[in-house]
């Protein structure tokens, strides 16, 4: 085999290697996207996925301006707001003057908001640890390695 047909050879095995990647991370998505539904439904009954979203973030977060919420979320401010509204009505937040800026308000999860997500996730608490149970832990920490690895090179790109 010439250098360039070994090269050919190589570019076509790494796009069928990642072509079947994209659709393992599809089958993934479209599970994840079922478990955020589900846990929505059980936060607050007809939750949308993107309130259920954004709360999770927030409670990642700790506390967070609106702004910097809209930036992680890729949201636009008016639908973050009405969001933001919906889950303080929920009593699942609160927001709170900034101490670095008095114009500008924190947005953090309510104890009450905390105690309902645990509530919510308990049904999928240990489905991952099941799942996983039967692989060499080696093999767990070298995928939660690539994935870290991955995320990272897709913010960077």
């Amino acid at each position: 085999m010439t250098g360039d047909s070994a090269r050919s050879a190589l570019d076509e095995e790494r796009i069928t290697a990642i072509t079947s990647l994209e659709s393992e991370f599809g089958e993934l998505i479209t599970h994840f996207r079922r478990v955020v539904m589900e846990n929505a439904e059980r936060l607050s009954p007809g939750m949308l996925p993107t309130a259920y979203k954004a709360f999770t973030t927030i409670v990642r977060l700790e506390s967070s301006t609106a702004s910097t919420l809209a930036e992680v979320l890729q949201m636009d401010k008016g639908q973050l707001s009405r969001t933001v509204r919906e889950l303080e009505e929920l009593s699942l937040i609160e927001r709170t003057p900034d101490p670095a800026d008095r114009r500008s308000t924190l947005i953090s999860a309510t104890t009450e908001g905390l105690e309902r997500l645990a509530q919510a996730r308990r049904p999928q608490e240990g489905r991952l640890l099941r799942s996983l149970g039967a692989w060499e832990l080696e093999d767990i920490k070298t995928l939660s390695t690539l994935l870290h690895r991955l995320t990272a090179s897709a913010r960077e790109g």
